[in-house]
């Protein structure tokens, strides 16, 4: 009776979850729908409203985000502190819109009414070279509309994403994600198929600055440690590929207004000092990363823990001698 009382509940409580998916997607996709309906100049009134909604009155995450700045900008005032919360607000929020309106708005033909390109000719010979490559950003401007761009340009990149617990959300995001030529690959299990791509001169998009654990490659990212994956210097270093950080800033708070800006790039191939190793590799790009941070820090997602952890005793010793 015990074991039938306990499927029972195991029963109940995918019921639960089955039911709790179904709604969310609903909501997501009724949202998705009202953003379409709504002229884009609505759009963005709705955004900056909303966006001191959330920063000033309900505080979403808020502890998270203020240790964060304070963290990455201690000289900042609290006026500063509460100024750049908003704006990173407003900025997600434009974000969905852009995401909802982007396969009506930036096609071949248009968008260069919405772009401009910084080092394009460096990033379409490397795109277009015969070797592996990797493209690396963080969550920071709008990394989601510049993995499709690629795909609008006929470049066909594959990104390591982790799957959202909402298998029919997931499912819909990935087919807004491959739209345009781009492949999700999941985060986890997808190492043979990174290795593939790699092996057949392919481009690997990854982010370079989500937290890692304790047994992470360990950085300095504004001045205080962070875990990085040691796998995305590891795919670059062991395939010889040459690594491309890139970047897309909205411009000002108006939609689809971007510099889509080529950060830096290095080539494991030559005797440089960023590619003698992986923690050499990670320190390199996630310099760059902070680099473009602080020259838009509104458009950066504050609102996830980025330094969670701590390094462990002899990585931190090792980073106190250096």
């Amino acid at each position: 009776m015990a074991i039938g009382r306990e499927g029972k509940k195991t029963d109940d409580r995918g019921m639960l979850e089955r039911l709790r998916h179904r709604v969310e997607y609903a909501a997501a996709r009724t949202a998705i729908c009202v953003i379409q309906a709504l002229p884009r100049s609505m759009c963005e009134r709705g955004a900056r409203w909303l966006a001191g909604v959330l920063g000033d009155r309900i505080r979403i995450r808020r502890r998270i985000v203020r240790e964060n700045l304070r963290r990455a900008f201690p000289e900042w005032t609290s006026d500063q502190c509460r100024q750049v919360t908003r704006e990173m607000w407003e900025h997600l929020l434009l974000m969905v819109v852009e995401i909802a309106h982007a396969e009506r708005v930036i096609r071949v033909t248009t968008w260069r009414r919405h772009l401009r390109i910084h080092g394009m000719e460096e990033m379409v010979r490397l795109l277009w070279s015969d070797r592996p490559k990797v493209i690396l950003s963080g969550h920071f401007g709008n990394f989601e509309l510049a993995a499709f761009l690629f795909g609008v340009f006929g470049f066909k990149i594959y990104s390591v994403a982790r799957e959202l617990d909402n298998p029919l959300l997931d499912r819909f995001v990935t087919r807004f994600r491959e739209s345009r030529g781009q492949k999700i690959l999941p985060k986890k299990g997808s190492a043979p198929d990174v290795g593939v791509v790699l092996d057949n001169a392919g481009a690997l998009g990854l982010l370079g600055d989500q937290s890692a654990g304790a047994k992470a490659c360990w950085v300095d990212f504004f001045g205080r440690p962070a875990s990085v994956h040691k796998a995305i210097a590891v795919f670059a270093l062991s395939s010889q590929a040459p690594v491309m950080v890139c970047s897309a800033t909205r411009r000002n708070s108006r939609l689809f207004d971007y510099d889509l800006r080529l950060e830096g790039f290095t080539d494991p191939a030559e005797d440089r000092p960023e590619t003698a190793d992986n923690v050499a590799l990670s320190q390199w790009y996630t310099s760059l990363l902070e680099r473009s941070i602080r020259r838009a820090p509104a458009q950066y997602w504050w609102v996830h823990d980025r330094w969670r952890g701590k390094p462990r005793r002899r990585v931190a010793e090792r980073r106190s001698e250096g």
